[in-house]
């Protein structure tokens, strides 16, 4: 038995989360050992735009804040804004002009963004471990009281929709910029549904492939008329998608794939489903890393383990209406750019550009 003791005992610094700003102009990362100049783990950095403002959870094996606290942070202060506490583990929280959403595993509580944040309404969810949210200037995207289903919330007046968007429970969801556009998928991973926020109407049934697999990420973009997806099939999809103001889009699109993923096939009568769907019209792999856990989240709270509330890896945010980025956690953390562009048969094709590792790896 080697009884040597090793050169060097020190583990490889760990990101627990990654979140992108509103406008994807920026991210965050949360790590185990702390964020600008905090020591401590962070399971959750949501940047509020490009404003001094973020909320921070705490995470990893020494958490800087309590797991049950969410924490507003004035980064030119350097000081906290506010806090709010919850009885069990903050499971994400999103941040508006107006207010603060704090995401826990079986609701979602809605606060004003003052100094003493008081509380205007709290929505019962199903399990929620993942903290699905999605929160715009006008409207509160959470899942429903029953599993599968998706409740939109008018901020305005307090009015809830209810979507019932999937019959297994739900594992994806991101809202367009525009706010017109919901996209979900499920935790069976096969399809990824668009419905209309205005009148929760479904718009299109999206296949990302045959096989179950775990999404991590759903994002539109920026002129909702695109959709991309990644999953720990470690693929990068990405999908046309209708939108009711930007019709004629949407059908030059289709017309330049007119031959589809499977050609005449899909056209000939009593054919399974799955020929006739609606597949991406390019994917690629992202680098997926060989640390990844189950689910795609950081194991659920184990003492004083917080859980991250992000996608451990394939965390998508476009940069461009051509463009877009996918930010890994982890040890072996990066980021990579993809391009959309037209490939040598004609057909449109997403490659990768680049890629960058961050938090100081060589």
């Amino acid at each position: 038995m080697d009884v040597r003791r090793a050169i060097s005992t020190s583990v490889p610094d760990r990101a627990l989360s990654a979140a992108f700003n509103q406008n994807r102009g920026c991210f965050s990362v949360g790590l185990e050992t702390g964020v600008c100049n905090f020591n401590g783990g962070f399971g959750l950095v949501q940047m509020l735009g490009t404003s001094q403002y973020m909320a921070l959870v705490g995470g990893g094996k020494s958490p800087k804040f309590a797991i049950n606290k969410a924490i507003i942070w004035d980064q030119e202060k350097g000081k906290v804004v506010t806090e709010i506490s919850a009885l069990e583990a903050v499971r994400n929280v999103q941040l508006n002009r107006q207010k603060i959403v704090v995401v826990l595993q079986h609701s979602a509580r809605v606060y004003a963004f003052s100094k003493k944040p008081n509380l205007l309404h709290a929505y019962e969810t199903a399990d929620n471990q993942g903290g699905l949210c999605c929160l715009t200037n006008d409207q509160l995207v959470i899942p429903g009281r029953t599993s599968g289903q998706v409740q939109i919330v008018e901020l305005a007046t307090g009015n809830v929709s209810i979507i019932p968007a999937h019959s297994s429970a739900l594992r994806a969801l991101q809202v367009s910029p525009d706010g017109e556009l919901l996209a979900t998928a499920s935790e069976t991973g096969t399809l990824i549904r668009i419905f209309s926020t205005a009148n929760c109407a479904k718009l299109a049934e999206l296949r990302r492939g045959v096989d179950p697999a775990t999404i991590f990420s759903l994002d539109f973009s920026p002129s909702s008329t695109l959709l991309a997806c990644t999953s720990d099939k470690s693929t990068l999809h990405v999908f046309d998608v209708p939108h009711p103001r930007k019709p004629n889009s949407y059908k030059s699109n289709q017309q330049r794939e007119a031959e589809g993923k499977w050609g005449f096939i899909g056209k000939l009568p009593m054919m399974p489903r799955v020929f006739s769907d609606v597949y991406s019209f390019a994917s690629t792999t992202f680098e997926s890393g060989d640390e990844l856990v189950a689910g795609g989240i950081i194991p659920a709270t184990q003492g004083n383990h917080a859980s991250s509330p992000r996608p451990a890896k394939g965390l998508i945010g476009w940069i461009e209406e051509n463009a877009l980025i996918v930010v890994g956690t982890g040890y072996k953390c990066r980021w990579e750019k993809f391009m959309i562009g037209i490939g040598e048969d004609g057909k449109r094709t997403c490659y990768r550009e680049g890629w960058k590792p961050y938090h100081g790896q060589s």
